[in-house]
């Protein structure tokens, strides 16, 4: 297979992994076949051996590909197995415990932004924001979410909130008591609990290996499907490749809609950060969910999530009216972390951290 780089900013072996990948899902390397040796692709393409190492890595890291010593690597990917008993037994991974903080937002970082806020904003800081959260905030929240997730939304699609708890239940508002919502088992308490106090109905649906099992998906009457792909509370499961792909390919019948909690995935110690099911779907179904109190402090209550473009208008008539309950004081510190590159200047670093202690 013939592959062409073309993209002057990107990496080129973060472009050849995007090409191999869609290569990939799209079966023109099928499950259990062999991929191409890393000196043929790179005489093919015209690139250095440690180029294709590096593309190849991350289709490892991802769990498309495995690496089997002399043999070369071969595609793991398979969605075909979704409405069948599992055809192998995947590697069961260990239990969650968490994690200590290796990596806390610098302080001194924080207070030098909180004055600068205070001096470049000064009594604007007291006035009401929009209600779907400060424009600029927004825009920035965009551009992060471009750079760093693949995914390309435009602002009115971003809606700020104090917290995830608070965002599911805006979401069971939109959705209404008719839904039934899908939830991992076990999952993060505080999300039933939500649901529940909301009078929606759930159904729970156990764990596999790597997220919700194919046999429970496959059943399951649930409208709305809650899923966490990195690092499920509290097993800590991870969904690899197939299992994004399994989510996408459910939701895309009969009118359903995934939520992706995505909380922490920037902490991955992958070298390029997780796939997210937005960015793979598309369908315009997924409601991404992410919030910054695990990336900056657990006392900033600010969450934000993106809609499918095709719930903007039904969010907006029925639940627009709602005020913003995030101060503007924190909108515009973690806009100027974002626009400044702190932020991520602090996930790397914490990335870096990561990546350092499992090789020791």
């Amino acid at each position: 297979m013939k592959y062409q780089l073309r993209e002057k900013n990107k990496p080129m072996y973060l472009e050849l992994y995007e090409q191999i990948r869609k290569d990939i899902v799209n079966k023109v390397y099928p499950f259990g076949s062999k991929l191409p040796s890393k000196r043929m692709v790179a005489e093919d393409v015209g690139v250095s051996i440690i180029t294709v190492e590096h593309a190849y890595g991350l289709l490892v890291e991802e769990g498309y590909v495995e690496s089997r010593e002399r043999s070369g690597f071969f595609v793991v990917f398979n969605t075909g197995d979704m409405y069948l008993e599992e055809e192998y037994i995947r590697e069961e991974r260990p239990p969650y415990h968490n994690e200590k903080n290796i990596g806390e937002f610098p302080f001194s970082v924080l207070a030098k932004t909180m004055r600068k806020v205070i001096a470049d904003y000064g009594e604007n800081l007291l006035e009401k924001t929009d209600n779907l959260g400060d424009v600029s905030f927004r825009q920035a929240i965009k551009k992060y979410l471009i750079r760093n997730r693949g995914i390309d939304a435009d602002v009115n699609q971003i809606v700020i909130g104090s917290g995830a708890e608070y965002l599911y239940g805006l979401l069971t508002s939109l959705f209404g008591r008719n839904k039934i919502f899908g939830i991992e088992s076990p999952s993060y308490e505080k999300i039933e609990k939500v649901y529940i106090a909301s009078g929606v109905k759930i159904e729970k649906l156990p764990l596999d290996a790597t997220g919700v099992a194919s046999s429970a998906l496959a059943k399951t009457k649930a409208d709305v499907l809650h899923i966490s792909p990195y690092k499920s509370y509290p097993t800590g499961i991870t969904a690899d490749a197939s299992k994004r792909h399994e989510y996408v390919t459910w939701a895309n019948k009969e009118n359903r809609f995934i939520i992706e909690d995505d909380f922490q995935s920037e902490f991955s110690a992958l070298n390029k950060p997780e796939d997210t099911i937005f960015s793979l779907s598309p369908s315009d179904n997924v409601i991404y969910m992410n919030t910054f109190s695990k990336t900056i402090s657990s006392s900033l209550r600010v969450g934000y999530m993106v809609l499918p473009k095709r719930l903007v208008k039904s969010f907006n008539e029925r639940l627009g009216f709602y005020s913003c309950t995030v101060p503007a004081f924190e909108q515009f510190l973690i806009k100027e972390l974002l626009n400044s590159g702190d932020f991520e200047r602090h996930i790397n670093r914490v990335r870096r951290q990561k990546r350092n202690l499992e090789q020791v």
